[in-house]
């Protein structure tokens, strides 16, 4: 029979790969790195600096990024200290920031299936990284901090090519898109909050390493799913 402290850490591992199975799988697109049909509408008719509304579809699109969020738990799967989570995830969002930014203010349109394979590829990047598949292969360790903000930029430049469909109104775009940040960064910290949570009471359950090369290699497998799914966009449209 099993023990009641195993039947609790095979339930929290179950747990995590169906939320992981949600965030990769089963979330709609317009939730990556589009905004909702409401939010859409409400983008496009706005005019002049609305700080709020801004923050907060910043701080909603992050929380609902799955993308963002699968590159995230990759990027602190094996990351223990307060300060180097810190600058991880800080190295993200100097990424995320210069791309957005840039993207939209100087127009720089490339199509978002290209970005957004990329963006997939950054998960099955990271959990290649996890599983410590580079080592094996080609004998070297890459540089994790620069690969972050490498995939930062591109997350960031991922979102710019959707808002520049959205054709915003040119008052107030510059303060608006600082907003937009500033909730994308309060969103970030919210969702990391969520996750240490989780993964600390994973790894407090004794079944995190037993579980870890399989949590990444499902991780890899969703990444993949993104990168499929948006390379059949862009061949059939």
């Amino acid at each position: 029979m099993i023990q009641g402290s195993q039947m609790q850490r095979r339930v929290f591992v179950a747990a995590v790969f169906v939320i992981m199975a949600m965030l990769g799988g089963f979330v709609p697109d317009a939730l990556a790195h589009g905004v909702t049909t409401g939010d859409k509408g409400y983008i496009q008719e706005v005019s002049g600096v609305l700080p709020i509304p801004f923050t907060y579809l910043g701080a909603k699109h992050m929380m609902t990024g799955y993308d963002h969020l699968l590159f995230l738990f990759g990027v602190i799967f094996f990351l223990y200290r307060l300060k180097d989570i810190g600058i991880y995830v800080t190295l993200f969002a100097v990424g995320h920031i210069i791309t957005l930014l840039s993207g939209v203010l100087m127009e720089i349109s490339i199509s978002a299936y290209i970005i957004d394979t990329i963006i997939g590829f950054s998960v099955v990047y990271k959990a290649l990284d996890n599983m410590g598949a580079f080592q094996r292969w080609f004998g070297f360790q890459p540089d994790t901090k620069a690969a972050t903000l490498v995939f930062g930029l591109f997350h960031g430049f991922g979102l710019a090519t959707k808002i520049l469909d959205y054709k915003l109104s040119p008052d107030g775009l510059l303060t608006n898109l600082v907003f937009f940040n500033i909730g994308v960064e309060l969103g970030q910290i919210m969702a990391l909050f969520v996750i240490l949570i989780a993964i600390t009471y994973w790894r407090k359950s004794g079944a995190f390493m037993r579980h870890a090369y399989a949590a990444n290699t499902f991780m890899m497998m969703l990444g993949f799913m993104l990168m499929g799914y948006q390379m059949t966009g862009y061949f059939t449209t």
